[in-house]
C-alpha cells in the first residue's frame, strides 16, 4: 500500500508539472508580439460583427437642455457619475507592451493644444501599453487615403455623402453638397454618444490627433471638444485620461485651420476612436481628422509586407525649405558639373531668387535641332510635392548619368532639360511654417500679395475666339503667337513679379513641351482650360491639337502607379478613371488666364498641369513612395517631347530663318521657329502635309510622315526668296530704294497738273 501511495503521489506531481508548464508556455506566448498579432488578425473583421450598444457618457439630459452643453471645454469638466465598468478583458487580449522604433519628425508649427504630461492610471480591467519616450510619428494615411474607406467606422452619420469615410482631414466638397461627395462626416444625432472609429488594422502607437470642422460654403460645422479612446478588439475601449478623469481635449473654432492635440502619453492598440463632446452652437457633430501614430514591426504577416512601398533609390528624401533647396541644387551641380547648370530667372515679390536647373550635355547654350523640356513646381505655394518630386528628380538624373544608364544618358544629350522647382518660395516658406499635417488646404497658395500665379497670364482665349467668330472681318489675330495685351504690360495691373518672370522665360527659350506639377488631386489635366460659353463654368473646350495632349496626358497617367488604377478611391469629389486620369481642364473647372492656355497661344510650348497626389503637403515619410508612384511617368513624359516632327528652314545659302511659319494641314494652329531656324512640331503617329513660310520667301511644302517608333521625324526645308525680296536686297546693298509704283504715278499727276496750271 506504501508503494502504491508513494507512486500516486509522483504520478500527481508529474500532472502538475505538466499542467504548469503548460499555463508557463501559454503565457510565455501571450507576451510575444507575434503571438498577440496572429490572435488579433483570427478575429471576425470589425464590420461583421454585432455592434455594442454605446456606453453613456453622462446621466441622461434634462428637458430642454442641449447635450453638448453638459461638458463645456477647460476647465476639465467633472467624469460621468455613473459609468458602465467594462468587463475584465482576459488575458490575451492585452495591448502588447512594445517600443517601435523611432517614426520620423515632421515639421508642424501650426495650430496646437497643449496636453497635460501626466497621466493618470487607466481602467484596470483594459491594460494598455504606454511609451514614455516622446517621439513625433507621422500621420496614419486618411488624407493620402492609405487609410482605407474600410477602416473608417462611425456610430451614426446623416447620409452616404456625410459617412465616416467622408472624415479625412483637409476633404474638400463638391459644388453640390448634398450629394455623394460632401466635406466631412457628420453624426446623425447630436449627442454624447456618437464615435468615428480609424482601425489600424495593426498594433500603432498613437501619439495625436488633427481635427478639422465641415468643408462648406453655407454651413458651419465643427466640433469644439472631444475624448479620445483606443482598444484592442473594438469592444472594450480605454479613454485617454487627465489626472483622475477622462481627458477632454479642445477641438476646433473654425471650419478650415487644423488644430493638433497630441496624447499626453503614447498609446498603443489597434484601433483609435473620437468621441465628440461639444460642438458650434449653432452647428452640428461634423469633422475631418488625421491620426498620428508609428505603426509596430509586424514581419509575420503577408498583408503589411506586401503593400509596403521601398525604393533603391539613394535620393535626399525630406522637405528642403528656400536655403536646403539652393543647397542641393548647388551638389547636384557639383556631382555634375559637366551637364548641370543653375540659374535664376527673376525674384519673388520678397526677393527671393526664381532658381532653375539645367541638365544637357552642353547647359548653357541652345543646340539646333534639340528640344527644350521644362517642369515647373510650387506655382502654388503649399502644393509642396511637385516641389520636391522636381528635386528628386535632378538628383535621380544626375546619379543615372554618371552611372551610365543608356537611356538617361541618350534623355540628356538629346533634350536641353530644364527644372523649375518653386516657382512661388514666398508661399512655400508659409506653408513651411505651418507643417505638412497644420498647414490646411490653402495656407501658401498664393503669392506674398496675394495673386494666384497659374490664373494670372493673360487671356489670350477671348482674343482668339472673338477673331474667330467674327467671320466677315478680315483675320487679325493669328492662330499662334498671340500678343500680349498692352493692359497686362502695364505696371498697374494686376500681376505678380514671379508671373512676368515666367512669361520672360518662356518668350526667351523655345520650349516644346513642359509640366507644371501641383496638388490636391491624381490626373493630369490638358487644355484649353477655359470654356468657350460664356453662361457655363463646365464644358469641354478641345485645341485644334486635342488628340496630341489627350495622348500626352495619357502617357504620364498610364505610367504613374495610381493614376489608372480603377480600384483606387477618388480624391475628393471627381471621378477621373472614365477617362484614364486624364481630363480636359474646362470640362473639370474653368479659369481664365491659365499657364496651358497662355503656354499654348503665345509660345510654341504644350503646357499641361500634373496633379501629383491628393496630399498637397505629404509627410516626409511618404516620400520615397510618392517618388516610385511618380518617377517612371516623369521620365516618360519628357520623352515625348521627342514625337512627332522636327527639323530647320533654311534659304538657299543654308542659314536658317527665324520666326518662319510652320503650319499641318487640318490642324488650325501653327508654330515657328526658333533663331536658328530649326522647329518641332508635335504629333501623333501618321502622315500629314506640313507647310513652311516666311515672310520675304515663297512657301514650301512636302509630306512627313510620323511613325510609332520613338523619334522625331527629320523633315527640312529650303525656301527661296520671291521676286520683290530679291528686289529690295540688290537695291538696299547698293545704297537705293525700291521704287514705289503707285507713289510713283501720284507724284507724275501732280506735275501734270503743275504744268497744265
Amino acid at each position: 500500500m506504501a508503494r502504491r501511495g508513494a507512486a500516486a503521489l509522483a504520478l500527481a506531481l508529474a500532472l502538475l508539472a505538466v499542467v504548469l508548464a503548460g499555463v508557463g508556455a501559454q503565457g510565455a506566448a501571450l507576451q510575444a508580439p507575434d503571438y498577440y498579432v496572429q490572435e488579433t488578425w483570427s478575429r471576425e473583421p470589425y464590420y461583421a460583427r454585432r455592434q455594442p450598444e454605446p456606453e453613456p457618457f453622462s446621466p441622461p439630459l434634462p428637458a430642454g437642455t442641449r447635450d453638448g452643453e453638459r461638458e463645456p471645454r477647460p476647465p476639465e469638466p467633472r467624469p460621468p457619475k455613473k459609468a458602465t465598468k467594462p468587463k475584465k478583458a482576459p488575458k490575451r487580449d492585452k495591448l502588447a507592451q512594445e517600443t517601435p522604433p523611432p517614426g520620423k519628425n515632421s515639421n508642424r508649427k501650426g495650430v496646437r493644444t497643449k496636453s497635460s504630461e501626466k497621466a493618470a492610471s487607466d481602467d484596470h480591467s483594459v491594460p494598455v501599453a504606454r511609451v514614455d519616450v516622446r517621439e513625433g510619428c507621422p500621420p496614419l494615411g486618411l488624407e493620402t487615403l492609405k487609410i482605407t474607406d474600410f477602416q473608417l467606422h462611425a456610430s451614426t452619420s446623416k447620409r452616404y455623402g456625410l459617412g465616416a469615410h467622408r472624415g479625412r482631414l483637409n476633404i474638400q466638397a463638391g459644388i453640390n453638397e448634398n450629394d455623394f461627395y460632401d466635406g466631412a462626416w457628420c453624426a446623425g444625432r447630436n449627442d454624447l454618444h456618437q464615435w468615428i472609429e480609424v482601425d489600424a488594422r495593426r498594433l500603432t502607437k498613437f501619439t495625436g490627433v488633427i481635427t478639422q470642422g465641415r468643408n462648406s460654403l453655407w454651413l458651419s460645422d465643427w466640433v469644439t471638444s472631444y475624448k479620445v479612446m483606443v482598444s484592442n478588439d473594438s469592444h472594450t475601449w480605454v479613454t485617454v485620461k487627465n489626472g483622475s478623469g477622462d481627458m477632454i481635449f479642445e477641438g476646433n473654432s473654425e471650419k478650415e485651420i487644423p488644430v493638433l492635440n497630441e496624447l499626453p502619453v503614447p498609446m498603443v492598440a489597434r484601433y483609435i476612436r473620437i468621441n465628440p463632446r461639444s460642438w458650434f452652437d449653432n452647428g452640428s457633430i461634423c469633422m475631418r481628422m488625421e491620426i498620428l501614430g508609428c505603426p509596430l514591426p509586424d514581419p509575420n504577416n503577408y498583408y503589411h509586407r506586401r503593400n509596403e512601398m521601398t525604393t533603391t533609390d539613394d535620393l535626399d528624401f525630406k522637405h528642403h525649405n528656400y536655403k536646403e533647396m539652393r543647397q542641393l541644387m548647388k551638389v547636384v551641380n557639383e556631382m555634375c558639373p559637366n551637364i548641370t547648370r543653375i540659374y535664376n530667372i527673376g525674384k519673388s515679390h520678397q526677393g527671393l531668387k526664381l532658381y532653375a536647373v539645367e541638365i544637357s550635355d552642353h547647359p548653357g547654350e541652345h543646340e539646333v535641332g534639340e528640344p527644350e523640356f521644362h517642369y515647373i513646381a510650387g506655382a502654388h505655394g503649399n502644393e509642396v510635392l511637385g516641389r520636391e518630386l522636381t528635386l528628386l528628380l535632378m538628383q535621380f538624373l544626375c546619379q543615372e548619368y554618371l552611372a551610365h544608364n543608356a537611356r538617361i544618358v541618350h534623355l540628356v544629350e538629346e533634350t536641353r532639360i530644364h527644372i523649375l522647382p518653386s516657382l512661388n518660395p514666398d508661399g512655400y516658406e508659409k506653408a513651411y511654417e505651418g507643417g505638412s499635417e497644420l498647414g490646411g488646404w490653402s495656407l501658401g497658395r498664393w503669392t506674398h500679395d496675394g495673386i494666384d500665379i497659374n490664373n494670372n497670364f493673360p487671356d489670350l482665349n477671348t482674343l482668339l475666339w472673338e477673331a474667330e467668330d467674327r467671320k466677315n472681318i478680315a483675320r487679325k489675330v493669328p492662330n499662334h503667337y498671340i500678343a500680349i495685351p498692352e493692359w497686362f504690360l502695364s505696371e498697374n495691373a494686376t500681376v505678380a513679379v514671379e508671373t512676368r518672370a515666367v512669361i520672360a522665360w518662356m518668350e526667351k527659350i523655345p520650349f516644346v513641351l513642359g509640366g507644371n506639377l501641383q496638388g490636391g488631386e491624381l490626373v493630369v489635366a490638358y487644355p484649353y482650360d477655359m470654356v468657350r460659353s460664356l453662361w457655363k463654368t463646365q464644358e469641354p473646350s478641345p485645341t485644334p491639337d486635342d488628340h496630341v495632349f489627350r495622348w500626352l496626358a495619357y502617357s504620364y497617367a498610364s505610367t504613374h502607379r495610381l493614376m489608372t488604377d480603377a480600384r483606387r478611391r477618388v480624391c475628393h469629389t471627381e471621378d477621373f478613371q472614365k477617362e484614364d486620369g486624364t481630363v480636359n481642364g474646362a470640362s473639370w473647372h474653368t479659369v481664365a488666364g491659365s499657364l496651358n492656355d497662355f503656354s499654348y497661344l503665345h509660345t510654341n510650348c504644350f503646357e499641361l498641369s500634373i496633379y501629383v497626389g491628393c496630399d498637397k503637403y505629404p509627410h516626409e515619410s511618404e516620400l520615397p513612395e510618392e517618388w516610385e508612384n511618380n518617377r517612371e511617368s516623369l521620365i516618360v513624359f519628357m520623352e515625348q517631347v521627342h514625337r512627332g516632327i522636327k527639323g530647320v528652314v533654311r534659304d538657299f545659302h543654308g542659314k536658317g530663318i527665324p520666326s518662319a511659319v510652320i503650319s499641318v494641314e487640318g490642324v488650325n494652329h501653327d508654330i515657328r521657329t526658333a533663331s536658328d531656324g530649326d522647329y518641332w512640331r508635335l504629333l501623333n503617329p501618321g502622315e500629314y502635309v506640313v507647310t513652311a513660310k516666311a515672310e520675304g520667301f515663297t512657301s514650301s511644302t512636302k509630306n512627313c510622315m510620323v511613325g510609332y517608333d520613338m523619334g522625331a521625324t527629320q523633315c527640312d526645308f529650303t525656301l527661296s526668296k520671291t521676286n520683290l525680296a530679291r528686289i529690295r536686297e540688290i537695291m538696299e546693298k547698293f545704297g537705293k530704294q525700291p521704287i514705289s509704283l503707285p507713289a510713283r504715278r501720284l507724284k507724275l499727276r501732280g506735275r501734270k497738273r503743275r504744268q497744265r496750271g
